[in-house]
């Protein structure tokens, strides 16, 4: 059983571009709820137009990609497929969880997701996920808990929005593990390309069936879907990708923290929403967990 987490799993050059990548994508990924809110069109339209939009500019990053190195150019391999669905789970129960409870319960669920990483890898794929991430995955669920708990709410009239937080947070733990399998044969914009036209699709459908008006009302509205397809998809999943090339999914998946982190920030910065000393510290836990369970660069050895 191979481990995961460990200095042996991170070898050759330095990994700072790949902890700015998560931490961009984590940024980009959090303004997501504010430009959801300034959109006015449903919940899951919204979530097409998050995608479909971003195809062009993926489309465009895909083609660079492959110009620098043909090695790149992988078509629809069995984990881009399950990337492209898992994600389109994720969406549309995260809208679902949106709708029937509290954001803040629904958050809360969702950042639950790399517990499911931890589950499925060890479960499933056979690895050995090291102690420091567990410890680190601890400290940051203890962080979330204080981040968000101030907002939830226990009512049982929600329990099915809950449930569809959870549900949530299992397909978005399936879709890192997928793009972290992607990503041996793809590059990341080429990766999150080809899954983007399994989730648009997918999701144009679903809001056609769903929505009573699937195109914005407003310039306005139009701007917001605009930035959510170029920020939080094309950036935020892109980075993601980008991340996922170079470091560990468990690791990685911590992400979600980080974009819980920014979501609040973004919240008192542009909404003027309150932020307690409880929280502040859930965030300064997080960040720490973060940095327990951070992998370690190992140089690799120069042949004698």
């Amino acid at each position: 059983m191979r481990t995961i987490g460990d200095t042996a799993e991170i070898r050759g050059e330095p990994l700072a571009g790949a902890y700015a990548a998560l931490l961009l994508g984590a940024l980009a990924m959090g303004a997501s709820p504010i430009l959801v809110r300034l959109a006015d069109v449903g919940p899951f339209a919204s979530a097409f137009w998050r995608v479909a939009t971003a195809l062009p500019l993926l489309w465009a990053w895909s083609r660079l990609e492959q110009r620098g190195d043909a090695k790149l150019a992988g078509g629809f391999t069995k984990p881009v497929v399950l990337a492209g669905l898992f994600f389109t789970g994720d969406l549309v129960f995260w809208h679902l969880a949106i709708m029937n409870t509290t954001v803040a319960n629904a958050t809360f669920f969702a950042t639950t997701s790399p517990i499911w990483v931890v589950v499925f890898s060890v479960l499933l794929l056979r690895e050995r996920v090291a102690g420091r991430t567990l410890l680190g995955l601890a400290l940051a669920l203890v962080g979330g808990a204080a981040l968000i708990g101030e907002s939830m709410s226990v009512d049982p009239a929600r329990l099915a929005g809950d449930l569809y937080g959870v549900v949530t947070s299992v397909f978005f733990g399936a879709y890192f593990l997928a793009v972290s399998r992607a990503r041996r044969s793809h590059g990341s914009g080429r990766l999150i390309f080809l899954s983007s036209l399994i989730t648009a699709p997918a999701l144009g459908a679903i809001a056609f069936a769903f929505e009573d008006r699937l195109l914005p009302a407003s310039l306005s509205g139009a701007a917001a879907l605009l930035a959510l397809g170029i920020v939080s998809h094309a950036g935020g999943q892109g980075l993601l990708a980008v991340a996922l090339g170079r470091l560990p999914a468990t690791f990685s998946s911590l992400v979600i923290f980080l974009e819980a982190i920014a979501a609040a920030l973004l919240g008192w910065a542009v909404l003027g929403e309150r932020l307690s000393a409880v929280q502040a510290l859930g965030g300064v836990i997080i960040l720490l967990g973060i940095y327990v369970a951070r992998p370690r660069a190992v140089p690799v050895e120069p042949h004698p």
